[in-house]
């Protein structure tokens, strides 16, 4: 058997809206970046996880 394992779990907390920017309210992801997320390598979302998203929710308070 041959089993994918993702080890980065989504960032998304069920607060599914965009503000007039474009991004997500709840996890700060842009859509292209929700819709490409199933596609993403780990590496990719460790780096949107750990630089992007803090980054944008700190620009936001």
């Amino acid at each position: 058997m041959n089993f994918t394992f993702r080890a980065v779990l989504s960032p998304c907390i069920g607060v599914c809206m965009l503000d007039d920017d474009g991004l997500c309210m709840g996890c700060h992801r842009t859509s292209a970046e929700i819709a490409r997320w199933p596609q993403m390598g780990d590496d990719e979302r460790l780096q949107l996880m750990e630089i992007v998203l803090p980054k944008r929710e700190a620009q936001r308070t």
